[in-house]
């Protein structure tokens, strides 16, 4: 696999360099719009000066008739061009898009990785505005061919006039380039900031529960406050920096329409421009303002694509946060926690409780592989799973998380994403989840699951984790959201399908609990007592959780 560039400059250059055909066109049809614009002044000209001036029929028709062609070819070719362009810039979105999730998704992991919901905003508003300069490149050539063709077209009339456009315009275009990094260097903490904001408030959403459980709604909602402001705060500079930019363009352009138009009028009461030279003259001053704004706005963009690049190269080039490692080695699977003092023995089923819900989402997150292991905090079969492969362990190791994530689809593809399984293992693995009032599998299923209730996309969520028949399967409160009847249906199936497999059960249910094998208590991360449901019934902290 090649590697991802470097820097936001590479970024940007790869991403022109991708779309060389879609780039090509784009560049053409955009130049040959602009340039056709360019010479609607100079038809009108001419049409004047041959066909008005001189009250001659035949000119008149066929000049009309050459400026009808010069606008179809103008609108058809901007019609095209943009196509082009639109297409090439949401193809190279994509392709960034799919490039972040593959990162992200990587089962080693990312050193440093942003919150996800700021990792939602890089794949999303980042990788379309990187994805942008396509469009800004095309607008540069297009811009810069109608700025020649203007000039060349002001020569034929009048030199002087067209050497001041030949040094004006990149003189006026220079000028706001020098405003492109101070634009970027808004851009950039804007974007930052919201991408920011957005991630904590994901990260809120997702932790409410812990939040509730420690007493930190007030803090968490503080800090999100802040956040915000900041947030806000950067977005008014910003927004501030590109009116500047934007303003800085028309008054430079209008200033320039200014010179060029009052240079024209005084040759033309000097005698030395016709009428119709003169329309042309000024109806070229006017045009050109079309230009220098396109080059304003691709450099504005341009300075955007960069911030954006920079956001975006950062996650590509995210170093792996443990080592490849190796696969483990087939086994029972029994796990370990040594510092911890949490063992599961193969094939048993073991519950477990924790007051304190950090403690349980500290446990799952370590066994999902959502943090990094240290050397001998966890053993897969008495292997050291800091120097395994983190994707054959988890291939070893099914976490199903407390809030359930369905793809939209079917019933069937939601319960078997990879379609692998036949009905009657489907329908198995739904009764065993309690979902067997769930038979149509042809069901539609919303994005996110919207169509279900909470209750059924637990049991779907339930029932796709016990499809997998993984060695070990974590479930993380997989009953919160159904009823006790339901409850006690999906404890006697869990169990009956999962005997001989090991089962870890991160729960505070009693009729769950009452089923499993052994009940360790955990607190401050290291277990505090261990027995059977009965035999805990008399533990302070264990009552509290479970039999309130």
């Amino acid at each position: 696999m090649d590697p991802h560039p470097s820097t936001p400059g590479a970024l940007l250059r790869r991403s022109l360099r991708r779309h060389p055909r879609r780039l090509g066109w784009a560049t053409v049809l955009l130049s040959l719009h602009q340039t056709c614009e360019a010479l609607v002044p100079v038809a009108i000209g001419v049409t004047i000066d041959r066909a008005v001036a001189t009250g001659s029929l035949p000119a008149l028709v066929a000049s009309l008739g050459a400026t009808a062609l010069l606008f179809v070819v103008l609108s058809q070719a901007y019609r095209y061009g943009a196509r082009h362009v639109v297409t090439g810039w949401f193809t190279e979105t994509h392709q960034l898009r799919v490039e972040i999730a593959a990162r992200v998704l990587d089962p080693h992991g990312l050193r440093g990785a942003p919150p996800t919901g700021e990792l939602l905003s890089i794949a999303t508003n980042d990788a379309e505005k990187t994805g942008r300069v396509i469009e800004a490149a095309s607008l540069v050539v297009a811009g810069t061919a109608a700025l020649t063709v203007a000039a060349v077209s002001l020569l034929t009339i009048s030199v002087p006039l067209g050497i001041g456009v030949l040094l004006g315009a990149p003189l006026l275009v220079g000028l706001l380039q020098l405003l492109s990094p101070w634009l970027t260097r808004r851009t950039a903490p804007q974007q930052a900031d919201v991408a920011r904001t957005a991630g904590l408030a994901t990260d809120l959403v997702r932790g409410a529960r812990v939040l509730r459980g420690i007493g930190a709604e007030d803090a968490a909602t503080a800090r999100y406050r802040r956040t915000s402001a900041t947030a806000l705060a950067s977005t008014l500079r910003s927004a501030g920096a590109i009116g500047t930019y934007q303003g800085t363009t028309v008054l430079g352009s209008g200033l320039f329409l200014l010179a060029v138009a009052g240079v024209a009028g005084a040759l033309a009461l000097d005698g030395q421009l016709s009428v119709g030279q003169l329309v042309t003259v000024v109806g070229l001053a006017q045009f050109l303002a079309e230009p220098v704004g396109l080059l304003g706005f691709a450099g504005q963009k341009v300075a955007e694509a960069r911030a954006s690049a920079a956001r975006v190269v950062g996650v590509l080039t995210a170093e792996p946060l443990p080592p490849a490692g190796r696969a483990p080695r087939p086994g029972p699977g029994a796990l370990a926690l040594p510092a911890a003092g949490f063992h599961v023995e193969p094939g048993s089923l073991v519950g477990v409780v924790a007051p304190d819900p950090a403690d349980a989402e500290d446990l799952v997150g370590l066994l999902a592989g959502r943090r990094p292991v240290r050397p001998g905090e966890l053993l897969l079969d008495d292997e050291d799973v800091a120097g395994l492969d983190p994707a054959a362990v988890r291939a070893r190791v099914l976490v199903e998380p407390h809030v359930v994530v369905l793809f939209e689809g079917t019933l069937r593809s939601a319960v078997d994403p990879s379609g692998d399984a036949a009905d009657d293992e489907l329908l198995a693995a739904l009764t065993a989840a309690g979902a067997a009032d769930l038979a149509d599998l042809e069901l539609p299923v919303a994005d996110r699951g919207r169509s279900l209730s909470g209750g059924q996309r637990q049991r779907v969520g339930l029932a796709r984790a016990l499809l997998r028949r993984p060695a070990v399967l974590v479930l993380h409160d997989p009953t919160t959201a159904v009823d006790a009847v339901t409850e006690e249906e999906i404890a006697a199936g869990l169990t009956g399908l999962r005997r001989g497999r090991t089962t870890v059960l991160v729960t505070s249910s009693p009729a769950l609990l009452g089923r499993c094998d052994r009940v360790v208590v955990l607190r401050g991360g290291v277990v505090d007592a261990t027995g059977t449901h009965g035999e805990l019934a008399e533990h302070p902290d264990y009552a509290a959780a479970v039999l309130r």
